[in-house]
């Protein structure tokens, strides 16, 4: 009964933590968030990637400290943005294995953003240029394609 328990509470924790990153996607691509749109976005970013780690593995954590950056990045909030961009990158680089070969462009990516935000447009340039070379890693086309249009896309706070 108890193994039960653990199995159904652990595929509670993979539903919320897949439900919630689709709700911060949704918000971030809406055309005209409000406050509380703002508000919601960014609990969902940091509940998602706490269902992650109970249901996930580092590769997912990576993947929410991403999301959790994108967000603080979105709002204009500099530090909670880089601190959770170089958690972001430091998951990525200690688990290459686990990793896709876009996560550590995106890492970078998250990087770059969150230092051209908080003003420090020369480490800001140096993580864009890396990811911008490990994009051109990316074995997927549709993948590299996807990494591309985002780092197209968005704030650069005067760097990109």
């Amino acid at each position: 009964m108890a193994d039960e328990r653990k199995s159904s509470l652990a595929e509670a924790h993979l539903a919320f933590a897949k439900r919630l990153h689709g709700e911060v996607w949704t918000l971030l691509d809406g055309p005209s968030r409000t406050p509380a749109d703002d508000e919601r976005m960014l609990y969902a970013a940091y509940a998602s990637c706490y269902h992650w780690l109970r249901a996930g593995t580092p590769l997912h954590q990576q993947r929410g400290e991403w999301l959790i950056a994108r967000v603080h990045t979105v709002l204009c909030d500099a530090a909670p943005a880089l601190a959770h961009a170089r958690r972001c990158l430091e998951l990525a680089q200690q688990h290459p294995e686990l990793m896709e070969d876009f996560d550590l462009p995106f890492a970078h990516e998250c990087v770059a953003r969150a230092r051209a935000l908080a003003g420090d447009r020369e480490e800001a340039r140096r993580h864009l240029a890396l990811a911008r070379e490990g994009g051109a890693a990316i074995g997927e086309k549709e993948d590299r394609e996807v990494f591309f249009e985002s780092l197209r896309g968005g704030e650069w706070h005067g760097v990109a």
